[in-house]
């Protein structure tokens, strides 16, 4: 089956967090870069013969398992294919020649789009427990083998050696804790300076964001949203008896500013914009700092709260970490929500929140709500946080990521019916998947359940039906042949109903007749 207060915890020296230099990648994947570049500038064209083993291990003087490693590099990422007794010959991948998604409409929001999401969701979440399921692409999580399960064990086993009453004592509500410390310092790598009791701890992001909404709006009030949004956000503001407006939203550069803008003229005053700046869940969009930075001017002019989800952006492959929203912030305008859920530990559902002007009246409604978090998670957490170890395990993570993303894209390319279109985002969990426009995501989603394959279908991610036709898909487990099968099948199945969607509908013997 695939799966797919009493006591302070502070220390005396808080350990400052050893930023390491990035770690050479292995021989082979510097060896398979070399190759890349030279088929990206055409030296080497689509078709042409690869060096053999034996030749690259006489250039490069490296091992047989090396040359492999190489040589599967490339074949594994889509740029080389094998064939019998012939070698490795260069190939474009198939995810390079789909087409691009389209950039929204700049258009103001739809006034229908108020219409609230919580029943499509509700009955997704239903069926899904139906049943056992073979393969579950629907969730945005990775594979728990990826995150450094081992680690964590000492650090908590250290926490309680050192502090035997961190169990039966009640956590601390205010001051500093390995926690907040390590996000603290850490925060100056996106550009925040925060001091660690401005870090409340959470019951993961979504928490945070339920803290953040109930403190600047009330029920009522309009929230303006990225269109797709999560689902999860969705269900959020209709819980708490909100409004959502949806934003369009770019596949490459997230919420639209002017749309935005568009919005706060046509609708009056907004309480709340709710954005995923970095890897947005489920675009995979990464918003440009220009983009950031008007963002929040905008924001800021016309005093609207802007709350800043950052789970994904430990994610993003880049040469160093992205700008937080909050970076920009002059006046307190920004609070900024995040989470260790997807990065580090999704079994410690340990979040945080930094509120800027609302951060006393987020802290009462914490309290009000579910009290302090746990001080053992918040122990070994931070101390991990703050060592070289956890930039090794997001290097390393990423890296996988990368892989199983791009062995994905390269699947629904070769198996999903032609005009298939999807966003190959830099870093992340998820594909945000395009069928052709007369396909039904939602018959697709009934079609796969019933061969006991789980997948998220668009009409979870909008109160429009605007994405009817879209997919989201998981790519956080590693890729294998049963994997591979399963998107075949799944494949096969958008091909098949596409292919009844195009027949006309069959007429009954009375309509024959007349």
């Amino acid at each position: 089956m695939v799966d797919f207060s009493g006591i302070c915890i502070c220390s005396e020296h808080p350990a400052e967090p050893t930023i390491e230099p990035m770690d050479p990648p292995p021989l082979y994947r510097r060896l398979a870069t070399h190759y890349l570049d030279a088929i990206r500038a055409g030296s080497l064209q689509p078709g042409d013969r690869l060096p053999s083993l034996r030749s690259l291990m006489r250039l490069h003087g490296i091992s047989l398992s090396t040359a492999l490693q190489l040589c599967r590099t490339l074949e594994s990422d889509g740029w080389a294919q094998a064939r019998e007794r012939s070698g490795y010959f260069v190939r474009r991948p198939l995810r390079l020649a789909m087409a691009p998604m389209d950039e929204p409409a700049g258009r103001p929001p739809d006034p229908a789009q108020y219409l609230g999401v919580h029943e499509k969701v509700s009955q997704f979440i239903a069926r899904r427990r139906q049943g056992d399921v073979l393969l579950d692409l629907s969730n945005a999580r990775a594979a728990p083998a990826l995150y450094p399960a081992e680690a964590l064990r000492a650090e908590m086993v250290r926490a309680l050696r050192q502090q035997p009453r961190l169990l039966t004592a009640t956590p601390p509500s205010r001051g500093r804790t390995p926690l907040r410390e390590a996000v603290a310092q850490r925060a100056l790598q996106a550009g925040m300076t925060l001091s660690p009791e401005e870090v409340l701890p959470t019951n993961g992001c979504t928490e945070a964001l339920n803290l953040a909404l109930r403190a600047v709006a009330q029920p009522g009030d309009t929230v303006a949203v990225e269109s797709p949004a999560f689902y999860g956000l969705l269900q959020v503001l209709e819980s708490l008896g909100l409004r959502a407006l949806e934003i369009p939203t770019s596949p490459q550069t997230g919420l639209s500013i002017e749309a935005l803008q568009m919005a706060i003229e046509a609708y009056g005053q907004l309480k709340a914009v709710v954005v995923v700046p970095h890897l947005q869940n489920p675009l995979g969009s990464v918003m440009p700092d220009a983009h950031k930075q008007r963002l929040v001017q905008l924001c800021e002019a016309h005093a609207i709260a802007l709350i800043e989800d950052d789970t994904y952006s430990a994610l993003l492959e880049a040469e160093a970490p992205p700008r937080a929203l909050k970076s920009f912030d002059r006046s307190g305008q920004v609070i900024h929500c995040a989470s260790l859920h997807k990065i580090l530990a999704p079994g410690l559902r340990l979040g945080w929140i930094a509120a800027g002007r609302w951060q006393a009246r987020v802290e009462m409604l914490k309290f009000a709500q579910t009290r302090n978090n746990e001080a053992l998670p918040q122990w070994a957490a931070g101390r991990f946080m703050a060592t070289s170890g956890y930039d090794r395990h997001l290097r390393r993570l990423r890296e996988q990521l990368r892989l199983q993303r791009e062995r994905t894209a390269e699947a629904i390319a070769a198996f999903f019916p032609a005009g298939t279109r999807l966003n190959l985002p830099p870093g992340g969990l998820q594909l945000w998947v395009e069928l052709p426009a007369a396909l039904s995501a939602a018959a697709v989603f009934d079609a796969a359940l019933r061969e006991r394959i789980l997948i998220a279908p668009g009409t979870l991610f909008s109160n429009s039906a605007r994405f009817d036709h879209c997919l989201r898909i998981n790519c956080g487990w590693p890729y294998t042949e049963a994997l591979e099968d399963g998107l075949r099948r799944l494949g096969a199945i958008a091909t098949q109903v596409c292919a009844a969607a195009a027949q006309p509908p069959l007429q009954s013997s009375s309509a024959r007749a007349a």
